[in-house]
């Protein structure tokens, strides 16, 4: 019994008391103190103007020391105001003329680019990419030389082919056209930049399989590689649909909104309410478009979510 409890002895030496459990980090005031800053520019430059423009849109205002309270009178009338319908119609052409067409051209050009074989890769990504760069302003004055109806290079071009020029500023149909050209020209740098990441990030297992199926190129990009791009493509669409929502420097350095308010868009008209310094109907207008616009991106995103 006594060599048995020599050699228990040791072991019972040995144990080390139970240890409390560690408590994690007091951080204490350290944690809110370091968020506070983005709560404090966020309250003072996102919560208050938004809510000061809401309050606005229920005032008839036009900047003076007086004010009216109208209710819903801002919205009524731009209701039931055919200008209001009409600059959301022109925004709506000038969409239909540039997301479609762009976003398919910016896939199949990702598309290509992603090609390990492809040469002068870097070339033609960099050359894609520098209208996107490039100021707004500067491409658009540019534009208004290339286009002139007597002296643009354009019309110059359709004169020694033989056919009759254009008037692509001056005419209420071939205006929005115009718009619709330089904002394909300035962003579709834009969309290929986000296809190709769509596409990069793609695994390549997925190809494998569908090579072992026996899919060809053509057969694998459109059938597994653009299914797998839908977020992009969701994604781009709502950015490009909110953009255009807020157009303003195309069309009023290109036509200014003529002729006839017929290449005037939603970004434009709203500009012209608060140059006339109708405050209350362009705050209106504003929740208006944000409304419009968010059930258009809702819509999008409905539609290329991927199925459960």
């Amino acid at each position: 019994m006594s060599l048995l409890a020599n050699r228990a002895a040791p072991r019972q030496v040995a144990a080390l008391p139970k240890r409390r459990g560690r408590r994690g980090p007091r951080t204490g005031w350290r944690g809110p103190l370091l968020v506070a800053p983005f709560f404090v520019f966020f309250a003072a430059f996102g919560a208050y103007p938004l809510y000061y423009a809401l309050q606005l849109s229920f005032i008839d205002w036009h900047g003076g020391a007086t004010y009216k309270w109208v209710g819903l009178s801002n919205y009524t009338y731009l209701l039931t105001n055919p200008d209001f319908w009409g600059a959301l119609g022109n925004s709506a052409i000038i969409w239909l003329l540039i997301v479609p067409a762009q976003t398919i051209g910016a896939i199949v050009a990702a598309g290509a680019l992603s090609r390990a074989k492809l040469r002068f890769k870097r070339l033609l990504r960099t050359a894609v990419i520098i209208p996107y760069v490039t100021p707004l302003a500067a491409m658009a004055q540019a534009f208004v030389l290339i286009f002139d109806r007597d002296y643009g290079v354009v019309n110059h071009l359709l004169g020694m082919a033989g056919l009759p020029s254009v008037e692509w500023l001056t005419s209420t149909g071939w205006s929005k056209v115009t718009i619709a050209l330089l904002v394909l020209w300035k962003s579709s740098g834009f969309a290929l930049i986000i296809m190709l990441a769509a596409i990069q990030g793609i695994p390549g297992e997925v190809y494998e399989a569908a090579a072992l199926d026996g899919a060809g190129p053509v057969r694998t990009f459109w059938s597994v590689t653009v299914p797998l791009m839908r977020h992009a493509i969701a994604f781009f669409v709502v950015i490009s649909t909110l953009g255009i929502s807020q157009m303003f420097l195309e069309p009023y350095v290109l036509t200014g909104g003529g002729p006839y308010n017929s290449s005037t868009t939603t970004g434009l008209y709203l500009f012209q309410h608060i140059g006339a310094s109708d405050l209350g109907t362009g705050a209106a207008n504003t929740f208006l478009l944000v409304i419009m616009v968010l059930g258009l991106s809702l819509a999008a995103v409905r539609v290329f979510r991927e199925s459960r």
